[in-house]
């Protein structure tokens, strides 16, 4: 490959010699200039098509909340449609819609009270930003509960009820108010799930016989007002229950709509009590996608829904906050775009208070945002992940810590027609990453993208997640790790989280074109790519 040479104007294409051409601009990231020197590259190969296969990012499908009530505050609101506006999330999923503290139902003079006004609030409010919920029905509302067992601060009941027909009953007169108040079309649109992990006996205190029961009586009461109800279940965790959960629909005649159930990469570690480092570093390689296609297996063309995940299974992790999750994230995510019809990630924003509710800026939270609204690179890895498109190219090559997809990078669906928007690779998305106590390092990488016709590179940018970009947890201990915020350090880690775009160099010959970067740990990038 011919040599070329830096210039001080921004996307300037150079001829080099009669057959090499080398597209330039600032370089910011000079000490990555000077370590490309020293390393070996990675080379991949981009193998084009007639038609790109499709990317279809089940991971917009919903994302996770923690409980109801959360809904009903103002900046749960405002963050909701945030994260709706920018990563196009369709459902909301969160605990504890019939809790007491939600007011559902109450027993006055021996008679039942049944009160939807908050539940009809949250519901509105979803409606109003295009966003609709995936209903988790639970915890037992106590005037029903066969016990006194709760889970978290807010008690949720996880009991059976005493009384099947009057869970029934519940159920029923929901689903009478949903259809008389939003219409059939509308909820017909809302998966349903039965309880929430009840294998896990924080959870359920009945056994997998009285889960079966109750997930039968709810079936049967929700299509007797409307077989178009969309129901499903087990929601378990870790796969669990998934075979039985199955052959007992098929002999009860109550076949669900759709599968779901819960993984985390850390439910494969040996050891409990380990931590979380420990739990990822002895993760099985594929965990999420096998368990993924195990699931997928079973439920055959039913739609597959992950109604939870995240890197971790620990709502207090510092991996949580920095670029490790992104990476990582993306991975996993990518891992298991053709086998699930949703992968929701566990949850939105850091407003969550299962272990509590802390007021410290970065504590290792769920969180996609943390309690200010500040995305985290976790936020901005989803977002490249976007912008990746909806149409992805073969890549051949391998690497032990990196890996390279090449899209079409129509993330506004501007290909009605389900063409790519261009005959070429428009996004190139780069992870490097490996789990905790693994040997990872800075990489130089290339990827390849043989030339089509007349199409040539006329403009490259590359957009970053690391240590030094996208890291708004690095801005807050700059400000000396702050427990409360003030307004102006607020803006300052919002600007800190800001994606920012840089110029990137693209090398050519009559061939080719070459995507060539360094990437450091635990890190990805995109690169966008404008053909002439």
């Amino acid at each position: 490959m011919a040599a070329f040479h830096l210039t001080g104007r921004p996307c300037n294409l150079v001829q080099t010699d009669a057959t090499a051409r080398v597209l330039f601009g600032h370089q910011r990231r000079a000490g990555l200039l000077k370590q490309a020197t020293m390393l070996s590259t990675t080379t991949f190969h981009c193998k084009l098509g007639s038609r790109p296969a499709p990317l279809r990012h089940p991971w917009r499908h919903c994302v996770g909340s923690g409980h109801a009530t959360l809904a009903l505050r103002a900046d749960w609101q405002q963050q909701l449609a945030t994260a709706h506006k920018e990563l196009g999330f369709r459902h909301v999923r969160f605990h504890g819609l019939l809790d007491d503290d939600m007011g559902t139902l109450i027993r006055q003079d021996a008679q039942f009270v049944f009160s939807f006004h908050n539940i009809d609030r949250i519901f509105d409010f979803l409606l109003s930003i295009g966003m609709k919920p995936i209903v988790e029905l639970g915890f037992m509302p106590s005037t029903l509960a066969s016990g006194s067992d709760t889970v978290f601060h807010y008690r949720g009941n996880v009991t059976p009820p005493k009384n099947p027909s009057d869970w029934a009953l519940l159920v029923t007169q929901l689903a009478e108010h949903w259809v008389e108040r939003y219409g059939i079309k509308e909820v017909s649109q809302w998966p349903i799930e039965v309880w929430n992990e009840p294998n896990l006996s924080m959870f359920w205190k009945g056994d997998q016989a009285a889960y079966l029961a109750l997930y039968e009586a709810t079936w049967q009461a929700l299509k007797a007002v409307s077989p178009r109800f969309h129901v499903g279940g087990p929601a378990t965790a870790q796969n669990a229950w998934l075979p039985e959960f199955d052959a007992f629909c098929r002999a009860h005649h109550c076949a669900p709509d759709f599968l779901s159930t819960h993984y985390y990469p850390t439910d494969a570690f040996g050891e409990i009590g380990a931590d979380t480092a420990t739990q990822l570093q002895h993760a099985p390689p594929g965990v999420m996608r096998k368990r993924a296609a195990e699931a997928r297996k079973i439920a055959g063309d039913r739609p597959q829904y992950y109604t939870e995940w995240n890197i971790t299974s620990s709502p207090r992790d510092d991996l949580h906050d920095g670029a490790f999750c992104a990476a990582l994230a993306v991975k996993l995510t990518m891992s298991v775009d053709d086998l699930v019809d949703a992968w929701s990630w566990w949850v939105f924003s850091d407003i969550f208070e299962e272990d509590g509710m802390p007021s410290q800026p970065f504590h290792g939270g769920f969180g996609l945002m943390n309690l200010h609204g500040v995305p985290k690179p976790v936020f901005r890895g989803f977002e490249l992940l976007q912008r990746l498109g909806t149409g992805r190219w073969q890549v051949e090559g391998s690497h032990d810590t990196v890996t390279c997809w090449a899209g079409d990078g129509d993330w506004q669906g501007k290909g009605r027609d389900g063409s790519a928007a261009s005959p070429m690779p428009s996004a190139i998305l780069w992870v490097n990453v490996a789990m905790p106590h693994h040997a990872i390092a800075s990489e130089s990488v290339r990827l390849s993208i043989p030339h089509q016709g007349d199409h040539r590179v006329k403009a490259a940018h590359a957009t970053r997640i690391d240590e030094t970009h996208a890291n708004p947890r690095a801005a807050w201990q700059a400000l000396g790790s702050p427990v409360c915020l003030s307004p102006a350090g607020v803006e300052r880690l919002q600007v800190a989280s800001q994606l920012v775009d840089e110029v990137h160099s693209v090398v050519a010959d009559d061939a080719q074109t070459w995507v060539e970067l360094v990437l450091p740990p635990q890190s990805l990038a995109l690169v966008r790519l404008e053909w002439s």
